[in-house]
């Protein structure tokens, strides 16, 4: 079977969160029938100038630990899936960056939830949250998971999220998981919409053509829908994806992050208790 284009690209670490993810990549190279690719950014040419070896000491240095680094995560993910193609990536700087650029091209980027950045990134999400603003392919932020035969979550907003949705149905045909395409209907608390059923109305059609895309995209798999009536827009599809393998949210939205990443993606991301992709696509 020849090998689709474009890697899945795993930022690692050599934490436990960078090691989550690189075995998730793995998985979903092998699945989408794709190459991983194993990166690792070494902090320390920012920080000294003195990379070693140390006179006299066989296999010291920070750039051979960097080395060792990398070395690791291609065994995590060769140990998870046997024979898969990975190749290797040892890049010194700012994570968020070089990933940001390595993007362009690949069909995902799969990164830890607590980011990449060491002492540099100790606030949570702080690459992934940087990625999902500046990538120009999907983006993956591994959690915990907890319900691996559940369906795959898509939102989709009034423009149908073509790219959310194509994702999701890429993964759930993949996966041969279920695909539940929800649409999230406004209502703020304490107002009552003037349009009433007419409202109603559109979100049914907003979610009927989205369930119809998805159907042709996904053959294969079984497709629910369900319009959602919430005072947050992140808080029903959080709730909607709460048994959920996977939730896929577009990266742009309406909200005051829009010039960076969606305030409803932004929220979803820092909350949502299992694996999140942030569909980018693009600049």
């Amino acid at each position: 079977m020849t090998q689709e284009s474009g890697s899945i690209v795993a930022g690692y670490d050599g934490s436990d969160e960078a090691a989550a993810a690189v075995r998730w990549a793995a998985r979903c190279a092998h699945a989408t029938n794709r190459s991983l690719r194993v990166v690792h950014c070494s902090l320390w040419p920012l920080l000294t100038r003195h990379l070693g070896p140390v006179p006299g000491v066989s296999g010291s240095g920070l750039e051979q630990s960097a080395r060792s680094i990398l070395e690791d995560g291609v065994a995590v993910a060769t140990a998870e899936v046997p024979g898969l193609q990975v190749r290797s990536t040892l890049l010194h700087g700012l994570p968020a960056q070089h990933l940001a650029e390595i993007s362009a091209g690949e069909r995902m980027l799969v990164v830890g939830s607590r980011g990449l950045g060491g002492f540099l990134g100790l606030l949570v999400g702080s690459v992934s949250l940087e990625l999902a603003a500046t990538a120009t392919c999907p983006v993956a932020v591994i959690r915990p998971e907890l319900h691996p035969d559940g369906p795959v979550v898509v939102a989709v907003d009034a423009s149908g999220s073509p790219g959310a949705l194509d994702d999701a149905c890429g993964l759930a045909s993949a996966w041969q998981a279920p695909l539940k395409v929800v649409h999230v209907r406004h209502e703020p608390a304490g107002y009552q919409l003037p349009e009433g059923q007419g409202a109603a109305a559109e979100a049914q059609e907003i979610l009927a053509s989205a369930v119809n895309r998805a159907t042709a995209k996904a053959p294969l798999v079984r497709v629910d829908g369900e319009v959602l009536a919430d005072t947050s827009v992140p808080h029903a599809i959080l709730k909607a994806a709460g048994e959920a393998r996977m939730v896929v949210v577009g990266s742009q939205g309406r909200g005051i992050l829009r010039e960076t990443i969606g305030s409803t993606a932004h929220a979803v991301l820092h909350h949502a208790r299992g694996p999140v992709l942030i569909s980018r696509h693009g600049g």
